[in-house]
């Protein structure tokens, strides 16, 4: 399926709460709980996943929710996870992925990553204005959602104030073949973003299928 064919599959407004749902728990999401969660049936909530499966946008398989196996554990359901694979449209046709990849490539083999970063970091101070530094972990996140970084909170045990993991990267085609160029621009960009001067930092946590920065409240300060 066409990128924009896909993409136009969430015009539906149900559709589009169901995809969204899914995406945000960052794990397999049954028809049920989608169901509930977004206040439609089961059955056209099986129906839209099911179309959002087959655009390529989320990608399907079964497994048993209850955690049982064996004789009585019940038959397995399906469940939903969003699909690896980007989509994008451009009209007219622009290819700024090709240009970002050489742009790195060119800046590696220079050795010109402290000056992408300082470049990074005066970036992400320009965005965050004359606001200052976040004040908290909840502020941080409205921060880091509003750049598409989709992110969430994650206990830390012990420690109480927890932290923000992201879902997303949005620099993930570059970072994959340039990792340790575009992550180590990608920590300076959110440390002029959110400040380091403030109860919050930004530090370098690497984790599969995640960014590859986490954010935290600073050690002399509460969240």
């Amino acid at each position: 399926m066409e990128d924009i064919d896909a993409i136009a599959v969430l015009q539906d407004p149900v559709r589009r709460r169901l995809y969204e749902y899914v995406v945000a728990q960052g794990r397999e999401v049954g028809r049920n709980e989608a169901a509930e969660a977004t206040g439609v049936a089961r059955t056209l909530a099986a129906h839209h996943l099911d179309r959002l499966t087959g655009a390529g946008l989320l990608e399907s398989g079964s497994r048993r929710l209850s955690g049982r196996s064996g004789p009585g554990a019940g038959r397995p359901a399906k469940v939903y996870t969003r699909a690896r694979g980007e989509r994008s449209v451009s009209l007219p046709a622009r290819d700024y992925r090709t240009a970002a990849e050489l742009l790195a490539e060119a800046a590696e083999r220079a050795g010109l990553d402290a000056g992408l970063c300082v470049a990074a970091r005066r970036r992400g101070e320009a965005l965050r204005g004359s606001a200052e530094p976040c004040g908290d972990l909840e502020e941080a996140m409205e921060t880091l959602a509003a750049r598409g970084y989709e992110p969430y909170r994650e206990d830390v045990e012990g420690e109480g104030a927890g932290a923000v993991r992201m879902r997303n990267c949005p620099f993930h085609a570059v970072a994959e073949s340039f990792p340790p160029l575009v992550c180590g621009m990608n920590l300076a960009l959110l440390e002029g973003l959110l400040g380091t001067e403030g109860p919050v930092r930004a530090r370098m946590d690497a984790r599969p299928g995640e960014c590859c920065v986490v954010v935290e409240a600073s050690k002399n300060n509460g969240d």
